[in-house]
């Protein structure tokens, strides 16, 4: 329903980065993002159900996708992400965070994982069932810390970038007396 290279670029996705896809799924745009990252960029397609995981392997494995070496599934879930600190680029979650229960916990992991210029993608699709509006997801993953940097598209579907703040106050250094 929605153009993968449309949310690619709202996802702030480029050439050489390490991805993380949350909630894969069937992979309906794992493949995409892997070749939007290029043989020096990684997807890591993440999904907590193994049937999902299997499903985008077999998408991996025809003919026409054999070309693309740089995906790696992940058995997990968003509250104990399985990479270093500050390990990531860009993290993709379409049509994933409203069904995450604990989103807080869900996000403060993300950004543990995320490097200090990474990016946390959220689309929405109306479709959904899961889908809130762009003041509830704003509100929901602001409240974990991060800040907005973008958000495009339209009621039917959207796509914010949050960002981790950075923070550049100079602290003032008084030394010692001698």
């Amino acid at each position: 329903m929605q153009p993968a290279s449309l949310l690619i670029a709202r996802s702030g996705i480029k050439k050489g980065s390490t991805v993380l896809e949350i909630g894969c799924g069937s992979g309906a745009y794992t493949l995409d993002m892997a070749r939007a990252v290029g043989k020096d960029g990684i997807v890591y397609a993440l999904d907590i159900q193994q049937s999902m995981l299997d499903h985008v392997d077999r998408k991996l494995s025809k003919e026409q996708n054999r070309d693309i070496k740089n995906v790696k599934l992940v058995l997990g879930n968003a509250y104990e992400l399985p990479f270093d600190d500050q390990s990531i680029d860009a993290i993709s979650m379409i049509t994933v965070l409203q069904e995450i229960p604990d989103k807080q916990k869900a996000l403060a992991e993300m950004a543990r994982v995320l490097k200090h210029d990474g990016r946390v993608a959220v689309t929405e699709l109306l479709v959904d069932p899961d889908y809130r509006s762009r003041k509830t997801t704003t509100k929901q993953v602001t409240a974990a810390g991060l800040e907005v940097e973008a958000d495009e598209g339209n009621l039917f579907n959207y796509t914010i970038r949050f960002k981790k703040p950075i923070h550049t106050k100079a602290q003032r250094v008084v030394p010692p007396d001698h």
